[in-house]
């Protein structure tokens, strides 16, 4: 079974957590937890929209802490500025996230933040792009935790026509190189889109897409039904 995890900004309405609700209820298997930051610099325009209205509504590490919901698979993510602060993953753990991913955090500045959240039992994920190496591709692998989020496209997050030609082939070359599963993501907006990446990858993540819907309007009975779709997508239903 192909692992699902879409995304949502911590904080974005007042609502958030019943939307992460909603996702799990979908059929998602993990949901990604965006903590707000002031320089998402990997994000595109969708997701810093997103941030920027979590952040005027007054969102804090600590309120998006306390409002996560019990009882669903939560990885964190968020950027090396507050990953890389003294308790951080102990604190992460205490909220209930099992994961943590931080797209800004090089691999080989990575020990000691894998060290503490290995220690607080929060698995690590690394990020691989298309223009990774092989020998790199290899040790990215072998540091990883959970899984590896490949990132289909060179550039930031967002919505996009077609799932990228380079997605397939990162994947293979990942896939050739680690056992952990390998989530795909990046510009995923439609369930075929979905079920394309899902033929070549792990899993995959959904999450520009998913926050347009929500910054337009959408509420959690809506975004659920569109994690469905995804769902049954990537499933070949």
């Amino acid at each position: 079974m192909k692992t699902l995890m879409p995304y949502v900004t911590g904080g974005v309405s007042a609502g958030w957590a019943d939307h992460v609700r909603a996702f799990a209820d979908a059929g998602a298997d993990l949901v990604e937890v965006g903590l707000p930051f002031s320089e998402p610099t990997l994000d595109g325009a969708t997701i810093q929209e997103a941030t920027a209205t979590a952040l005027r509504r007054g969102a804090t590490l600590d309120g998006v802490l306390k409002a996560a919901p019990a009882g669903v698979p939560l990885v964190a993510s968020t950027y090396a500025n507050l990953a890389c602060r003294p308790g951080f993953c102990a604190r992460l753990a205490d909220a209930g996230f099992t994961g943590l991913i931080v797209p800004d955090l090089p691999l080989e500045e990575c020990a000691e933040l894998a060290a503490d959240a290995a220690a607080a039992g929060i698995e690590l994920a690394l990020l691989a792009a298309p223009v990774t190496p092989d020998a790199r591709l290899a040790e990215i692998g072998r540091r990883s935790r959970g899984f590896v989020y490949a990132v289909s496209v060179m550039g930031t997050t967002g919505e996009r026509d077609t799932l990228s030609p380079a997605a397939a082939e990162l994947a293979a070359r990942l896939k050739a190189r680690t056992e952990l599963p390998v989530l795909l993501g990046f510009g995923i907006s439609t369930p075929a889109q979905a079920a394309e990446a899902a033929r070549v990858a792990d899993g995959v993540v959904i999450g520009a897409a998913i926050m347009r819907r929500l910054l337009d309007g959408a509420g959690p009975a809506e975004l659920g039904a569109y994690v469905g779709t995804m769902r049954k997508a990537i499933d070949g239903d």
